[in-house]
């Protein structure tokens, strides 16, 4: 299946501790995070047994003094960065980082949603090599061990954030789980409803801010489970059941970025 407009492609880790969260992500999802990418550059490539999954990057003192904290982020494809761009700055979102080329890699964008939500688009550059190649960091159709599996948004107004998506990437709302006093879970789907990329829910309470959390693929969700207190993370979410009969859980790393994990119980 072809990658197209809307579609998530790449996933990044800014971190405090490029070593540690090798060591953490490691234990608990069985990466392999590289060194330096470049003798200029600090970037890492995070891999599962089949490849390359998501990136590293490491915060500078700079970076953390501005205000950015660990986290997760995720790229979304478009057809025209410069155009997305301006289409949201248009319907109220922000801009952090205008358009800019990675050499080899493609044209990019640091973005918000009108609810400050932030993630990256790209429009990407295939190798000169593999001219159709795709992209399966999220496993959009079969489950792949150490690979997304579920984007989930947490947000203080999911009927904007609907409109909002829904014109930016031509996402489509069908289906919804009725989670009582905290409202409806809503399932997204990709705009021509070749599958399901994640859901929309409201913001909880105990969140400090609205945000994407990513849900990443392990074999077995207990041994996830234990990994993580084991090395230094925090269970934010003990593992519930979900539709399908797999389990899922969110916690955070050691240096404070949360994820999600998805798995059986064995």
């Amino acid at each position: 299946m072809a990658n197209a407009h809307g579609d998530f492609i790449w996933y990044e880790l800014m971190t405090s501790d490029a070593a540690g969260a090798r060591d953490f992500y490691g234990a608990v999802i069985g990466w392999t995070i590289d060194g330096p990418s470049d003798a200029h550059m600090e970037y890492r490539m995070i891999s599962a047994a089949d490849g390359p999954v998501a990136g590293l990057l490491p915060l500078t003192a700079d970076m953390q003094a501005g205000g950015v904290r660990p986290c997760w982020m995720g790229y979304i494809l478009v057809s025209d960065v410069d155009a997305c761009v301006a289409d949201v700055k248009a319907m109220g979102g922000s801009v952090h980082m205008e358009p800019w080329d990675i050499e080899g890699v493609g044209r990019a964008a640091f973005v918000a949603d009108p609810q400050g939500v932030m993630f990256y688009i790209m429009k990407p550059t295939p190798p000169a090599d593999n001219p159709d190649a795709q992209s399966t960091s999220f496993a959009a159709e079969t489950p792949m061990v150490g690979h997304c599996a579920w984007n989930e948004l947490s947000t203080t107004d999911p009927k904007a954030a609907k409109a909002f998506y829904a014109k930016l990437f031509g996402w489509v709302q069908e289906g919804e789980m009725d989670m009582g006093p905290l409202g409806q879970y809503e399932f997204l789907w990709d705009g021509a409803k070749r599958f399901m990329l994640g859901a929309v829910m409201p913001k909880m309470p105990e969140m400090p801010v609205p945000f994407w959390t990513y849900y990443f693929r392990v074999p077995d969700i207990d041994a996830a489970c234990t990994a993580i207190s084991a090395h230094g993370g925090t269970i934010l979410q003990e593992p519930i059941e979900i539709p399908g009969g797999d389990y899922s859980l969110v916690a955070a790393d050691p240096q404070g970025a949360a994820f999600g994990l998805v798995g059986a119980r064995t």
